[in-house]
């Protein structure tokens, strides 16, 4: 029975995935092109999604408390409420050409990325412990619809007006208007009021210090953070090196689609060769991207690099999700999962925030700029492998003390 209910609202989640999640492709694919020809200074160009992700950050941890209280889809309608407001300010920015203002709507724009990462805890939230790594994996795999409308939505819309990108977030504004309606399907119980002597869990600092959680928390932050590295300058390296915006749409494209592909059989991999299996994977192959990308500067180059990027941050970051809810108590969801994301998206920013100043300030030219770029993944993974490693040589009993 609490598989079929978790079947329904994974259904919904994946069609959230593929209406409201196509903004953030959309998004992330002309955001610093826009920000380039807005800031004052091309150092600044990823400042607006470097916005976006302190605006996921900031507000991790108070939607998850607003989600523990009011329940999952009240949650979601706020975020895609941010999300609107965010579309919207960012075209009335561009209308007038302020780059504060559009500054302001990506910080908006935060909410709704902030809130859309719960949509892979709430899969988890009714499925049985047989069926939590799959709805983890097919609620990602939603993300496959949005990785194919988001990137289209931009070629349909970004020379529509004589001001480039503003019907794009005008679209924006309607993919969540949209969407939210979706979130009064889901069948997810709010968690229960506590009561005197019920228990309350280990605090953050317990939490923090238990194995498992620490080194999920840690490859979670590494997928996430040296994806988002690599793809926010791509756009720029893409047209920096002669071709298109077409061009750098259908390359955000194909990344985008490695990212979620692969969530079909994601949960089935972790179930039959385990997490740690397939993480250890996904930092491989996040490794073979910066390889690739660094050997040259051409379309194909790019292409195979970005969904090289987008397979590893796929079996990364599930994996670490995976391994994340399997370690957690239901009194302890809310407290866990708010500091989790806080701890991912603050690494999220500093890689957002890295990425312009290495690619437009940091190098001679542009394929100098993106070489810093692929280079600066090394240390990060080299982390996150030897905590992996670390974890991996301990006996299960010790993982989750």
């Amino acid at each position: 029975m609490s598989d079929r209910i978790a079947k329904r609202n994974v259904a919904v989640l994946v069609a959230a995935q593929a209406i409201l999640g196509a903004q953030l492709p959309m998004i992330f694919t002309v955001a610093g092109l826009a920000g380039q020809s807005l800031a004052p200074n091309a150092c600044w160009a990823t400042l607006p999604i470097s916005m976006a992700v302190i605006g996921s950050m900031l507000t991790a941890t108070p939607i998850s408390a607003f989600m523990q209280r009011h329940g999952r889809a009240a949650g979601f309608a706020l975020g895609a409420a941010g999300g609107a407001i965010g579309g919207a300010l960012g075209a009335w920015a561009l209308y007038i050409a302020s780059f504060p203002l559009f500054c302001l709507g990506a910080l908006f724009t935060g909410i709704y990325m902030s809130a859309q990462g719960f949509f892979r805890f709430a899969a988890a939230d009714t499925a049985s412990a047989e069926f939590r790594p799959k709805a983890i994996s097919w609620v990602m795999a939603g993300g496959l619809l949005s990785a194919v409308f988001g990137p289209e939505l931009v070629k349909l819309t970004d020379d529509m007006h004589v001001v480039s990108f503003l019907y794009t977030y005008a679209l924006v504004v309607v993919l969540n208007v949209v969407g939210v309606g979706l979130f009064a399907l889901l069948r997810i119980p709010r968690p229960p009021v506590p009561v005197q002597g019920a228990p309350l869990g280990r605090s953050r600092g317990e939490l923090i210090r238990t194995p498992a959680i620490a080194v999920a928390m840690i490859c979670a932050t590494v997928s996430y953070a040296l994806m988002n590295l690599v793809m926010t300058s791509s756009p720029l390296a893409v047209v920096g090196c002669g071709y298109h915006n077409d061009d750098a749409a259908n390359i955000v494209q194909a990344h985008v689609l490695a990212m979620y592909l692969p969530s079909f059989f994601t949960g089935h991999l972790i179930a039959r060769f385990g997490v740690e299996r397939i993480i250890a994977l996904g930092l491989m192959i996040l490794a073979g991207s910066g390889a690739v990308a660094m050997s040259g500067v051409q379309l194909e180059n790019f292409y195979a690099a970005l969904i090289l990027l987008g397979l590893g941050w796929n079996f990364g970051f599930i994996g670490a999700t995976t391994m994340l809810a399997g370690a957690q108590r239901p009194e302890e969801r809310g407290r866990l999962q708010g500091l989790n994301d806080l701890i991912v998206f603050g690494g999220v920013t500093l890689a957002s925030f890295s990425s312009g100043g290495l690619m437009n300030c940091s190098g001679g030219s542009v394929e100098a700029g993106w070489q810093l770029v692929n280079m600066a993944m090394l240390p990060f993974l080299i982390a996150a492998g030897a905590a992996l490693i670390w974890l991996w040589m301990r006996p299960q009993e010790f993982r989750s003390r």
